[in-house]
Order: structure tokens, then C-alpha cells, then sequence
């Protein structure tokens, strides 16, 4: 198989954390580092990181207590000159009250360093805080329960009103920083003046169970992850600063953390019951009155874009969007950041410096792709290979595309109707991609032919920009039962690789429909306990598999390929599927016509000329399993 090596910051600061409890020197006090002036953090280092020096004039350190007595910690890094200024906020539950530590100098930390530079040497303050039950913060973790935004709202009104402050407040970050920023907006706080949110979490129901399949497999690395930036870097940071209040906080947060994980939620609630609900964010996201820059990556490993549909719900006049191909971490492209500090510029600061006039509704990078050797260096020059620029775009603006599946493993222009294909499940199904961001495609599993369809398009007769999601409305049969599903998309080239390109998934009793939110190309399943569909041996039912985001140009000549398999590990998503051995089939008869929808962004003429194999980001090639095999 091929990999491209690459480290995400989440990677590196969990292996830190699991390598500095038998490194540290306890109870010694700590040298001065000669490059920062700020003593030697005691864990072991990873020198490819590098290190800068403090970038800031003057450092401010304490605790916010919200209306409910929650103590909130938080950390400000203030430029240089007199006066107030306006401030930039990141709000999550790693590091974030911590920010202007050894730690942070050497980018062991979930903010950006770079940004928060550039930030702060165009004249913000830029300020951390940690949120409720996490880090130095006391009270009880909820994630993305509203709590959240309540908090965050009352932390703008904070910084606000601070002397160093000149009251207009803005947000950063992505991930867990990216769903406090939709959180804290729906609140409206009066001081808030604009978000950028990228890679963000709005409902926990699209990382733990996308289309109702269990994925256990992403919540053990993100809770490694977040004990460990207590543990590790805050930890460590309180020690620095001799903060014998925030350690016992600190030990407070981990001893409650394990009552109360994020690893409960699909044993206790494995359906979208009402306590679940409370966990989505994108319920009330029509609320958010500022200016919003948001970014997404369609191959996210972490979190897949499933969540990026509330930005449906904004007010088009006030949201700009840059998508990509790539990983968790393309919030860190220096190519964004700049893009992030103008529209600050414009709508915190209020400069006009023409932003609204020559930035797109709508920047899609295309075939996005890194460079460089180092860490930092991968992780900050992502850019694009081309660029699709439109105005806001809508639904209706897309061409549908449809593709019937057909006999003899085709995808067909018309219905071709024909006997039913079955395969075996459970199988192993095809790993892509792992939790770290590392692009590649899986080894093939002994019983591939028996376990997996294939139906693939004849060559294309012109290009097609694949954008937004898409549907494959299969009538399957099962004979045993229940049984899940994943549907995933790639691009056979006329070179013989085939190029991964997007997946979806589905548990079969999950596909009740919720009529109202579905459209041609995407469908909404309700995912209630109380409106779950039976599956009868050999009787025929719809299942709509929602295909995830996408922005895929397919060439001429290229053809459009399908597979129907097992759930099987796709960066983070790990599965938990049934097990239960049985036969499935597809039909595609006049009657049962399976097929799959794709939206197409009509007027794209890509470059002719193909990226090499293996350049772009998470959307590996592979040589052409059915014509090697």
C-alpha cells in the first residue's frame, strides 16, 4: 500500500504524554531555557517542532467566574504599544488558559502558534481559555451542550470589559475551538463582532455514529488526547508558574472525566434520544448575527464534514467559506491564515480594507497538497493546486448527476435492469486513511471479491466538478437481519489508479427518512429509538446512504467507480458493525432501481493534466484492484 508520512499535532501530544510520566524530574526546580527565558519544561521533546521567542509585550494570567460559579482559567498575551485593543479568542477544553508557556513556545499546545503571532503583531490580543471541567477550569465538562455557549458568550462580555481591551471581540481556532465559536455565537453576545470556525464539531452523533454505525474507534484517541493536555502540557505549565491551585484542578478534572466521558455516550445513548439532541449545535445555528469565516476539509479525518451542514443555516450575506480536500489540521495553511487576518482586520478591527469586495462567498481548494520535511513546515504549507471561486452556493445551483447500477458491476446512464448482486457480510472492508492524517489505502482483504460490489461508469465524455453530497438509494435485501453499509466513492484514471475520493455509511434499521430536512442529495435519517425500521429476510427496502461532502473533479476519460461494502476504518471512524454472517443483495430492476445521485457545479474547467499519485491530500491512489486482481 502506499503512505504518505505525515504527524498531526494530535499525534505528537499524545505520544509526549505517554513518554513524560517516566521523564519527569518531580520537585526539581526547573533551568532557564536560553531561548525563551522561560524554564525548561521536564517531558520529552520532540526538537523538529523548533521553538520561538515570546512574541508578545506582556502576559496576563486568571480566572473568569460565570453566572452559574464556574471558574473558567484563562491566559492573555497582549502586543506591543499603550492603549487597548481588540481582542481574539479560542475557547476549547486542551490548553487553551495555558497559552504563553514553554509549552506553547515549542507548539506543544492545540492553539497556532503562528496565528496567535500574527495575531498579536497586528495589534490583538489574543486570549486562551479553557472551558468548563477541563485544564485549570473547574465546574462540570458537557462538550457541546449548551453550557457552552452560554459560557462563551459571557467570556467575550469578559474580555470585553477588560483595561487592555478596547471592547470589540473576535473568535479563532478549529476543531473543539471551532464549536465553541458556533456555540458562543448563537448566544450573541453584544461585544462579539465576527467568528472564523473551521473543522467544527456540531453534533457528536455525526463523529461516534455517522448514519447510525458505531464508531468507537474515534472517541479512545480523542480522550487520550484531551486527558493528556491536562495532564502534560497544563499541568506542567501550572508548575511553571508555581500555580498550586490549577494542579489540584487538574487531578480534580481527570478523576471526573473518567465518570463522565465522552466514551459513555454510545452505550448510554447509542440513538438520537433528546439528551443526545442537547449535543447539537446546528439546531439553533440560525441564530449567529456576526460575519462568519468558515473552514472545511471533505476527508477530515477526525470528524468527517458532516457537521459543516449548519452553515446551511446562516445568513448567506454574512458567511464566507473556504473548502478543501485534506486533513483535520488545514486550519494551519499559511494560505488561510492570511485570509483569516483580513477578514479580522475587516470586521473586528472595522478597517475597510475591501475584504466584502474581492474575497468569494465561496473558495473551494482544489487537489490541495503539502510540502516540506519538518512538522510545522507540512503542517503550514498546504495550498492549493487550483482554485474554484463562486458566490454563495445554493441547491438548486447544482446539476443533479445520476448513475444507475447495473449487471455486470456497471454504472449506467438509464436503468438496465438485471438480476440482484449479493456478497457476503460482514467483511473486513478496506481501511483509508488513518487518525493521524497518514494517506493511504488498505491492503485488500482475503475475501474482497466475496465480501464487496463494484460498479463503475464508462468513461466519462466530459469533465464534472462532483460538489456537495451526495446519495446512493440502494434496494437491498438481507436474509438474516440487520446490517450496515458503506458506500464509497473513488476515480478510476485512464492510468489504471484509482483515486479515493469521498464514503459514506449506513445501518440498515436507521434508514427512516426525516422527509422535511431530505433532498435528492441528501438524505436526513431521523435516528430515533422510537422510529427504527425492521428489516425482514428477503424483503426489499430503500436505504439512502448519505455520501459525505465532496469537491472531486473528474476529468474526461476518467471513470466514476462505486463500491458497496462493510464498514471499515476511515481515518479516525473505526466500526462496530453487526456481526451477524448473512447474504445481502442489491437489485436494480424497473421496480427496485438502485442508484447514486451526485451534485454537479456546472462551468468548472479544471487543469486537463492529472495530480501525480500520491500528492494530494487524504485522496490516496491505488493501482486498479479489479484489473490486478
Amino acid at each position: 500500500m502506499t503512505r504518505i508520512g505525515r504527524t498531526s499535532t494530535a499525534s505528537v501530544l499524545a505520544i509526549t504524554a505517554l513518554l513524560a510520566s517516566s521523564m519527569s524530574a518531580h520537585g526539581q526546580q526547573a533551568p532557564l531555557d536560553p531561548d525563551t527565558g522561560l524554564p525548561v519544561s521536564r517531558v520529552f521533546e520532540f526538537p523538529e517542532l523548533g521553538v520561538v521567542r515570546p512574541f508578545w509585550d506582556r502576559r496576563v494570567t486568571g480566572y473568569i467566574t460565570t453566572s452559574d460559579g464556574t471558574r473558567l482559567r484563562y491566559s492573555v498575551l497582549l502586543p506591543k504599544g499603550a492603549g487597548r485593543f481588540p481582542v481574539v479568542l479560542t475557547l476549547n477544553g486542551y490548553d487553551a488558559g495555558s497559552i504563553g508557556t514553554t509549552s506553547f513556545l515549542r507548539h506543544r499546545t492545540s492553539m497556532s502558534v503562528a496565528l496567535s503571532q500574527r495575531l498579536v503583531e497586528a495589534g490583538y490580543a489574543v486570549m486562551g481559555v479553557n472551558t468548563a471541567g477541563t485544564g485549570c477550569s473547574d465546574g462540570r465538562l458537557e462538550y457541546t451542550r449548551p453550557q457552552l455557549g452560554q459560557h462563551g458568550a459571557q467570556v467575550v462580555e469578559f474580555a470585553a470589559a477588560q483595561p487592555w481591551s478596547d471592547g470589540k471581540v473576535g473568535m479563532v481556532g478549529a476543531s473543539y475551538s471551532g464549536s465553541s465559536q458556533v456555540a458562543t455565537a448563537q448566544n450573541r453576545p453584544p461585544h462579539l463582532r465576527a467568528i472564523v470556525p473551521g473543522m467544527v464539531l456540531t453534533d457528536y452523533r455525526d463523529a461516534i455514529a455517522p448514519g447510525g454505525v458505531p464508531a468507537p474507534g474515534f472517541l479512545a484517541p480523542f480522550r487520550v488526547v484531551f486527558r493528556a493536555f491536562w495532564s502534560d502540557i497544563v499541568a506542567k505549565a501550572a508548575k511553571e508558574e508555581g500555580d498550586e491551585g490549577c494542579l489540584q484542578q487538574v487531578q480534580a478534572n481527570l478523576v471526573a472525566e473518567e465518570s463522565n466521558s465522552v466514551m459513555h455516550l454510545p452505550v448510554a445513548h447509542p440513538l438520537r434520544d433528546d439528551y443526545m439532541n442537547t449535543f447539537d449545535l446546528a439546531r439553533h445555528a440560525d441564530r449567529i448575527q456576526v460575519p462568519v469565516l468558515s473552514m472545511e476539509a471533505f476527508q477530515d479525518q477526525a470528524i468527517t464534514p458532516r457537521s459543516s451542514h449548519y452553515q446551511s443555516r446562516l445568513d448567506p450575506d454574512r458567511l464566507w467559506l473556504v473548502q478543501t480536500n485534506g486533513h483535520h489540521d488545514m486550519y494551519s495553511a499559511t494560505a488561510f491564515q492570511a485570509t483569516v487576518l483580513r477578514f479580522l482586520d475587516r470586521f473586528v478591527k472595522g478597517q475597510d480594507n475591501g475584504f466584502e469586495r474581492d474575497t468569494p462567498r465561496t473558495t473551494v481548494w482544489m487537489e490541495a497538497f503539502e510540502t516540506g520535511d519538518g512538522v510545522l513546515e507540512r503542517r503550514s504549507s498546504p495550498k492549493p493546486r487550483w482554485v474554484v471561486s463562486r458566490p454563495s452556493i445554493k441547491p438548486s445551483d447544482l446539476a443533479i448527476r445520476t448513475f444507475h447500477l447495473a449487471p455486470g458491476g456497471r454504472l449506467a446512464e438509464a436503468l438496465a435492469p438485471g438480476a440482484a448482486d449479493g456478497w457476503d457480510y460482514p467483511g473486513a472492508g478496506v481501511t483509508v486513511n488513518d487518525v493521524a492524517g497518514t494517506s493511504f489505502w488498505g491492503a485488500l482483504p482475503a475475501e474482497w471479491k466475496k465480501t464487496s460490489l463494484a460498479y463503475t461508469s464508462a468513461p466519462l465524455e466530459r469533465s464534472m466538478l462532483v460538489y456537495g453530497p451526495g446519495s446512493a438509494d440502494l434496494w437491498v435485501t438481507a436474509n438474516a437481519g440487520d446490517a450496515d453499509f458503506q458506500v464509497t466513492v473513488t476515480e478510476l484514471r485512464p492510468d489504471g489508479q484509482e483515486t479515493y475520493v469521498q464514503r459514506g455509511w449506513l445501518r440498515l434499521s436507521n434508514r427512516t427518512l426525516d422527509d422535511a430536512r431530505s433532498t435528492p442529495l441528501l438524505p436526513v435519517h431521523t435516528e430515533r429509538p422510537d422510529q427504527l425500521s425492521p428489516v425482514l429476510p428477503g424483503q426489499p427496502v430503500l436505504a439512502r446512504v448519505e455520501i459525505n461532502k465532496m469537491g472531486h473533479y473528474f476529468r474526461q476519460g476518467s471513470r466514476l467507480r462505486i463500491w458497496i461494502d462493510t464498514p471499515s476504518q476511515t481515518g479516525g471512524l473505526v466500526f462496530d458493525t453487526f456481526t451477524q454472517p448473512q447474504r445481502l443483495h442489491v437489485l436494480h430492476t424497473a421496480r427496485y432501481d438502485s442508484l447514486v445521485r451526485l451534485g454537479v457545479l456546472p462551468g468548472v474547467d479544471g487543469p486537463p493534466d492529472y495530480p501525480a499519485c500520491g500528492r494530494t491530500l487524504l485522496q490516496p491512489c491505488r493501482p486498479d484492484p479489479l484489473a490486478t486482481h
